[in-house]
């Protein structure tokens, strides 16, 4: 398991948005970006610097993906038909980690990963404790035993600031079925993502 050396917040701060749409976000009461020179007057950023800016914000909203596990999933999405930028974002939205996050069984992406990698989910029954395993359409997850009685579950399930979108079925408390691979349109980012400038930034 990859291990998250930064605090989450300074990525906010540095894309200069709030990212996961978090009330505790540093980003609402700073908007300038983080370190010493952070209210420097920003220079005119290259094609490239906006390219890599985007795959740095859409990388860093899936949590602990690495470089290397965000690249080859970027290169299977480009060996796919149709679009590739749709087929990136339907190949991340389909990880263990963030489905649980989508069913509102963890109040972050960082507690959902932590939860899958602790034994707490069940994939069509069977106990799953990788984060980055695929889901496919129909697969039903759900809680183990413990994880039911969790303040942190109960936490994520009365959050306000986000809602279950329609490709993910609940019954509201303990199990979950993924429905369909979404398109862009109807992934719930609180901010603005740009999947074909990841696509021209690997393939420059």
């Amino acid at each position: 398991m990859s291990k998250r050396n930064s605090s989450k917040y300074k990525l906010d701060r540095r894309m200069g948005e709030n990212i996961w749409g978090r009330p505790k976000s540093a980003v609402n009461r700073r908007s300038y970006g983080p370190g010493q020179h952070g209210q420097r007057r920003k220079s005119k950023v290259s094609d490239y610097g906006i390219q890599l800016r985007a795959k740095q914000k859409l990388k860093g909203y899936y949590g602990e993906v690495t470089e290397k596990q965000f690249k080859r999933t970027y290169q299977e999405a480009a060996q796919m038909k149709g679009d590739t930028g749709q087929n990136l974002i339907g190949l991340l939205e389909q990880r263990l980690d963030m489905v649980v996050y989508r069913c509102k069984f963890a109040p972050t992406i960082f507690s959902a990963r932590q939860i899958v990698s602790h034994g707490h989910i069940y994939v069509n029954g069977v106990k799953c404790n990788i984060a980055s395993r695929r889901v496919r359409p129909g697969d039903v997850i759900s809680l183990g035993t413990k994880a039911k009685e969790m303040a942190l579950i109960a936490e994520a399930q009365s959050l306000p600031e986000r809602d279950i979108p329609e490709y993910v079925a609940t019954d509201g408390t303990e199990k979950a079925t993924f429905v369909r691979v979404p398109s862009l349109d109807e992934v719930p980012y609180p901010v603005k993502m740009e999947p074909n400038l990841v696509v021209e930034f690997y393939s420059r």
